[in-house]
């Protein structure tokens, strides 16, 4: 059976385009959530199977359409009225879909309330379409297991290349989903590259925010240092308008009280083209030889980033200096707050699912070991015999150590010393530094390496400098328009 669709229609719709065909009634919510759910179905579950959603929403379209009877009665809430979002699958959603971070032994969690940033996307009037797939406990599971992969969910693909392309990080659901053209926008979470990863590798934009910018509240714990939401979109002008809508103070979640008077009401104020002209660049490119042989780095095209930045009026510093940038990093904080988070999470749910701490989950997974332990669970057995008090003398030294090297020995540092505005990474190899300062991060397009691989750049800066690294980013962008959909899904449906 062919199905025709609205000819608005179309592959990598921005939410501009969108509002303006709605505004017109050339457009309904309604329409837009078909043309999506079809691509799913086709792309996604059949063909070439990328298997970046793991659940849909069984309520979407009657929410579309109240929300274009809404529109019609009492116009839009905003830039988001209609619009379609996917949330990782360790995001609460008080509805019927279920929330597991990718677990067989969670794959009936039923969340009581939504997560408080899908309270904020609702009441935006965004469309929950759905949950995407991730890596199985957002990596906390298996040395073993593959990026984007999950025993509930299975592996998702990546879009570009062959099916064996790298696909990132624990978002990289999240990612695909956007990068396919499967939603407009989509919510990921991050500890350390888990956004900026699968951004890059899926050629879309990715926002990893300030610590506390958005609320953790609601979601499935990895830690409590490190964990925060973030945006995926194609543009960055989509990934600030979705920054605006997920940010606000939370009663429920104290790292989200130090944001007062410090988020910005709207991140869209920020979308200047000429934003490049005369900031202050850190260039740093002191990575590990292991990553500038490794086909995670572009040499021409980082420099083509460099030359560009510095055609459209930035000053560049080459090859700052982090001092804190390759030292050993102690991993005590990761350790001891999974354990301690994870099975607080656990504590409180029903009492009729089938696990409540960690030392459950591993024996429910080891009685589902064909399911549920294709890649084994030593990180979790690891994590498992960790105390759950948080004074150990160990993890309160790391957690002091990450913030003293990260910022004041780190980013801070490098910001202070060369007087700059950001500091430009390639790829994602700022990350692990940023996580543990629990600074913002932007990953944005930046071309294709000649076996069509993407590539991309990430702008790092300072607490709460979202604002200037979505200027620089915006500005970045528009002077290049580096981003090309998927050849492989670069059909019309």
């Amino acid at each position: 059976m062919t199905i025709i669709f609205n000819k608005f229609c179309t592959e990598e719709l921005t939410i501009k385009e969108i509002q303006s065909a709605m505004d017109n009634g050339d457009l309904t919510s309604k329409e837009l959530v078909m043309y999506y759910l079809h691509r799913i179905a086709k792309y996604d579950q059949d063909e070439q199977n990328l298997n970046s959603i793991l659940e849909i929403n069984p309520d979407a379209i009657f929410i579309a359409e109240a929300l274009d009877y809404e529109r019609k009665i009492k116009g839009i809430r905003g830039p988001l009225h209609g619009v379609p979002v996917f949330l990782k699958d360790n995001i609460e959603t008080g509805d019927s879909m279920h929330t597991s971070a990718g677990t067989i032994a969670l794959e009936n969690h039923i969340a009581s309330k939504d997560a408080f940033l899908v309270g904020k996307l609702r009441d935006a009037g965004a469309v929950i379409l759905g949950k995407t797939n991730m890596t199985e406990l957002a990596n906390g599971m298996s040395s073993e297991m593959w990026a984007g992969y999950s025993s509930r969910g299975g592996q998702v693909l990546n879009p570009y290349g062959d099916p064996d392309l790298f696909v990132g990080g624990s978002s990289s659901g999240s990612a695909v989903s956007v990068a396919a053209n499967f939603t407009v926008l989509s919510v990921g979470t991050e500890t350390d590259a888990s956004i900026l990863s699968p951004a890059i590798q899926n050629s879309v934009v990715g926002i990893k925010p300030t610590v506390g910018l958005i609320s953790r509240s609601g979601i499935i714990p990895f830690t409590y240092s490190q964990d925060t939401a973030g945006p995926f979109a194609r543009t960055v002008t989509d990934a600030a308008i979705l920054l605006t809508a997920l940010t606000g103070v939370d009663r429920n979640d104290s790292a989200t009280y130090k944001s007062e008077g410090r988020m910005e009401q709207d991140y869209s104020i920020f979308l200047d083209s000429n934003g490049l002209r005369g900031a202050k660049i850190g260039v740093f490119n002191k990575a590990s030889s292991d990553f500038l042989n490794s086909d995670e780095y572009d040499d021409r095209l980082f420099n083509d980033v460099v030359e560009t930045i510095s055609d459209q009026g930035a000053k560049i510093l080459k090859d700052i200096d982090i001092p804190s940038f390759h030292r050993d990093w102690n991993w005590g904080v990761t350790l001891y707050e999974f354990k301690h988070s994870l099975d607080n999470y656990l504590s409180q749910l029903p009492s009729n699912l089938p696990v409540h701490s960690i030392s459950e989950l591993i024996e429910f997974n080891k009685a589902m070991k064909d399911k549920a332990l294709k890649y084994g669970q030593n990180k979790l057995e690891l994590r498992a015999s960790f105390p759950n008090t948080l004074r150990n003398p160990e993890y309160l030294v790391a957690k002091l150590e990450d913030l003293y090297y990260s910022q004041e020995q780190g980013i801070d540092y490098a910001l202070k010393k060369y007087d700059l505005d950001a500091i430009l990474f390639p790829s994602y190899i700022g990350s692990t530094i940023c996580a543990k300062a629990g600074y913002p991060s932007i990953a944005i397009p930046a071309g294709y390496m000649k076996n069509g691989k993407p590539f991309g750049i990430t702008f790092a800066g300072t607490a709460f400098s979202e604002g200037k690294l979505i200027k620089l980013s915006y500005a970045f962008e528009q002077a290049t328009k580096l981003r090309q959909s998927p050849i492989m899904l670069n059909t019309k449906s």
